[in-house]
């Protein structure tokens, strides 16, 4: 069995893909970045583990509804785990509900297949999340979830075992249940940390000081962080992860495409995806400082997740879009020019709708 935490190390990945120009079959013209995008005194601590600056995020890996997945697209997705690996990225968030309908769990199938069929295996970290589904009612079902997450992937112990949202709001027994699930699966071993999805400053506190009495230390935090998400609760969020040593994973750092630049009201996403008006100011200055920096808006808008303080989790269907995500790396804003985007968001007339399992 292979394991979530890989060798040798990522210097040395780092050398033998610059060395070897590792080709991908597609698109035939794709060029390799220059590398490497960041030195490995740069890597995140994370609990016990060092992590890169940025994950990559894998909804898109098996969800047919929202990302259009097909399973022709498999091989594109093990070039992009590849690219991403070969440039030094070792963080990769999935979940086990990740997915549609008989597809579910499929970004852990291919998530361990691709581990296994790589050959640069420079300490992998697999943080993975286990739903709150209304059947898993005791610890042992939720440490029964992480089992199944471990098959699927076929790793020996998973880096990060989160759990996905929180029940306080409509089941706080079952909560309970969970956290104690939390705290079985790291004592039996099956997870080097444990961290949390979707949960509001007050709930966060509560399970870290819940976990702290147990012996289990809360690694990370995971919420919506953008540009388009940013507000009082994410704020506060932040605030209580670096006052109490966890650290935040941004997810949807994207907006959900919106900070692409590439959806106007006239050009809408395909799928159930919102879009928002009034986004014009805030486009702009992304747009101004990435035509200075000589990068792109969605590089920019990844590069302001980083600069915050967090560790963004873009998701990427296409080689493209992973390379583009790895152009956020290696380089970093001024604080002028945080201080014109954070202006530029604070400008927007609307938000990012939150994650309605999020809780305060």
């Amino acid at each position: 069995m292979a394991s979530s935490t890989l060798t040798p190390s990522c210097f040395g990945s780092f050398a033998a893909a610059a060395s070897n120009k590792t080709s991908y079959s597609s698109p035939a013209a794709f060029k390799p970045l220059k590398l490497p995008l960041f030195w490995p005194w740069q890597k995140v601590k994370m609990g016990p583990l060092s992590v890169s600056p940025m994950g990559f995020g894998t909804w898109a890996w098996g969800n047919q509804l929202l990302w259009g997945y097909q399973e022709s697209m498999d091989s594109e997705l093990q070039h992009i785990f590849n690219l991403a690996v070969d440039n030094g990225i070792n963080l990769f968030d999935t979940a086990d509900s990740y997915g549609t309908g008989r597809l579910n769990g499929q970004s852990e199938k291919l998530l361990g297949k691709f581990i296994r069929q790589s050959q640069v295996k420079n300490d992998i970290v697999i943080a993975t999340k286990f739903a709150a589904y209304p059947w898993r009612l005791t610890p042992a079902q939720f440490v029964k979830a992480c089992q199944g997450s471990l098959e699927r992937m076929q790793i020996e112990k998973i880096g990060i075992g989160q759990l996905h949202w929180s029940t306080a709001n409509y089941a706080p027994l079952q909560e309970m249940a969970l956290w104690d699930g939390l705290v079985a699966m790291y004592d039996k071993g099956l997870v080097q940390a444990v961290g949390v999805s979707n949960y509001g400053p007050k709930q966060l506190v509560r399970i870290h000081d819940y976990l702290k009495d147990r012996g289990v230390p809360l690694c990370t935090a995971q919420v919506q962080f953008s540009l388009l998400s940013i507000g009082d609760d994410q704020l506060e969020i932040k605030k209580i992860c670096d006052s109490l040593g966890i650290r935040l994973i941004a997810y949807s750092p994207l907006g959900l495409g919106m900070l692409t630049g590439k959806y106007s009201p006239s050009k809408l996403p395909s799928g159930p995806r919102q879009t928002l008006p009034g986004l014009e100011p805030l486009l702009t200055t992304l747009g101004d400082i990435a035509e200075k920096r000589r990068k792109t808006i969605p590089q920019v808008a990844i590069n302001w997740c980083i600069s915050k303080g967090t560790i963004p989790i873009p998701g990427a269907k296409t080689l493209k879009q992973a390379q583009e995500n790895l152009g956020a790396l290696g380089w970093n804003l001024t604080q002028e020019e945080l201080n014109l985007l954070d202006d530029g968001a604070r400008e927007s007339p609307r938000k990012m709708i939150q994650n309605i399992f999020q809780t305060r």
